[in-house]
């Protein structure tokens, strides 16, 4: 099953003809990632070469999606037109599909513009955002999968944890942690970590809720803000599944902002240690460090009855 995306999608790369879209859209097609075009204004009617796979490319979102009947796009290109590339992409997908996944993996999108494009995917309730400023989403298949982002994909192997993390860097080592203990993924969301994004902890924690491929989740939280305190109150009234969690920016100073727009902690709230003590008392088992995450998982695991 996987959340979201399955095995086989049909992605489309917006910027494609760009050096980040060209790079990242050849290492998707080596994992094994269905790409079916791309999508630059002015350079339609060309084809990028992404190895063993020629691309066409269009004008357009909705002449590409009219064309492919694409499942998701992804989207590298510069920051000043990332947030009317979201809207174009949430346009077209509602309006010839119905339906559809935009992953927007470029980063210092300016706070306005991801408003405004945030504010417009949420009118079409079947029109997925994911990101802005994260790895992407990954669904592992028995050989490749679907990879839509910049994640290093040869890390996952197919399973049952599904893993939700703002950042991305720690999204590969809960992977490996997972991998560690000899347990594969359905599907690991980068949710980004700027204050303003598409999916949230919540929408991710439900959705590996209602999959059947799904056992258990492991979800990396950072200081600032207050998603994590948020999703634990969501996972103590609707979760059945063990949660295992973890929440970087223990010894961050306060005020100081930590790499991620949104990790900063500011007037004494959204620290790590109110983050952690609101998840464990939902229920979730926090690991101390990255490097504890299989062990706790492991716990957990054994715990529900599943190992």
């Amino acid at each position: 099953m996987a959340i979201w995306i399955e095995e086989d999608a049909k992605v489309l790369v917006q910027g494609i003809t760009g050096n980040q879209g060209t790079f990242h859209a050849t290492k998707m097609v080596e994992y094994g990632t269905n790409i079916v075009g791309g999508v630059t204004p002015r350079k339609g009617g060309q084809t990028v070469d992404l190895g063993s796979v020629q691309a066409p490319v269009w004008d357009a979102m909705t002449e590409a999606i009219e064309a492919t009947d694409a499942d998701a796009s992804v989207i590298y290109v510069p920051p000043r037109f990332a947030g009317a590339a979201i809207i174009e992409a949430a346009d077209a997908f509602a309006s010839v599909r119905g339906n559809g996944v935009i992953v927007c993996i470029t980063e210092g999108i300016p706070t306005l513009d991801m408003v405004k494009a945030a504010e417009h995917v949420a009118k079409y309730p079947d029109v997925r955002l994911i990101g802005p400023n994260c790895p992407g989403i990954i669904t592992p298949g028995e050989s490749g999968g679907a990879k839509i982002g910049i994640m290093p994909g040869h890390i996952h192997a197919k399973g049952r944890i599904g893993i939700v993390s703002k950042s991305g860097t720690l999204t590969y080592e809960a992977v490996a942690q997972a991998m560690s203990i000899d347990e594969g993924q359905s599907t690991c969301v980068g949710i980004g970590g700027d204050p303003v994004n598409g999916t949230g902890f919540i929408d991710c924690l439900a959705a590996f809720e209602n999959d059947e491929q799904t056992a258990a989740v492991v979800m990396i939280g950072e200081i600032g803000g207050n998603a994590e305190e948020e999703a634990a109150a969501w996972v103590a009234d609707n979760m059945t599944k063990p949660v295992v969690g973890f929440v970087a920016g223990m010894t961050a100073p306060p005020g100081k902002r930590m790499g991620h727009a949104g990790a900063i902690i500011s007037g004494g709230k959204g620290t790590a240690t109110e983050k952690v003590s609101a998840m464990e008392a939902a229920g979730i088992r926090c690991a101390n460090d990255p490097s504890e995450i299989g062990a706790v998982l492991l716990e957990s695991l054994k715990a529900a009855g599943l190992r």
